[in-house]
């Protein structure tokens, strides 16, 4: 009886653990964006009523005047080091490349595998940064601006979505997934306030409407 005993207990073990296998295998983790948390709706409304309007310039852009993907540790640069971030068990070679992880892009709800289906998304492009006031900045800072960990600047979302963004701004393109917009907005509102930045008049009331539903 006890030999027996123990072999029902084996068995029983045994389905458990199949069953928590299965169950792992239908409801695979999830790695989510750890873009730095934007400032709060009610701050970002306090930060976009003191944003100057005005009309914007593309005179004279060009994306080399933002030097960006700097080293930033070791051999690791910027775009590496939002991936290692943002992804859920990034494995990295000896230069850093990431050659295995998952990432959860927050723009269209879709989970990666490869880092090469990522790019990383200046949430406030750098066309856009040019146009409301970079123009004027020295090069060393349009580079702070285009590397910076600090703010909510820059994430790792689907290569494709990132590209049809290009350098739009909240008037004429969101996130398709609804339930990060206010995220979105926020840190687009605190990224310009830190950096002096200004709005034009559609891009403010795009923002204000979204704020208010935040």
């Amino acid at each position: 009886m006890p030999k027996l005993y123990a072999r029902r207990r084996l068995s029983i073990l045994a389905a458990f653990t199949g069953l928590i296998a299965s169950a792992t295998l239908l409801n695979p983790p999830t790695a989510s964006a750890a873009l730095p948390t934007p400032v709060s709706a009610a701050t970002a409304r306090t930060y976009l009523a003191s944003l100057t309007v005005a009309a914007e310039n593309r005179t004279g852009y060009s994306r080399d005047l933002f030097p960006h993907w700097i080293t930033v540790s070791g051999t690791c640069n910027t775009r590496e080091t939002v991936l290692k971030r943002d992804g859920s068990g990034v494995v990295t070679d000896s230069s850093c490349a990431a050659t295995s992880g998952s990432w959860y892009s927050p723009y269209d709800g879709a989970t990666w595998t490869a880092a090469s289906d990522l790019d990383i998304d200046h949430l406030v492009p750098l066309a856009e940064a040019w146009d409301s006031g970079a123009s004027a900045w020295t090069t060393s800072r349009r580079q702070s601006f285009a590397n910076d960990l600090t703010r909510p600047q820059l994430i790792a979302v689907t290569d494709n979505v990132n590209q049809a963004k290009g350098d739009q701004d909240p008037a004429t393109w969101m996130p398709s997934v609804s339930s990060y917009r206010c995220t979105y907005v926020r840190a687009w509102v605190q990224v310009k306030y830190y950096y002096g930045l200004s709005v034009d008049s559609a891009e403010k009331s795009a923002l204000s409407g979204y704020l208010n539903n935040c």
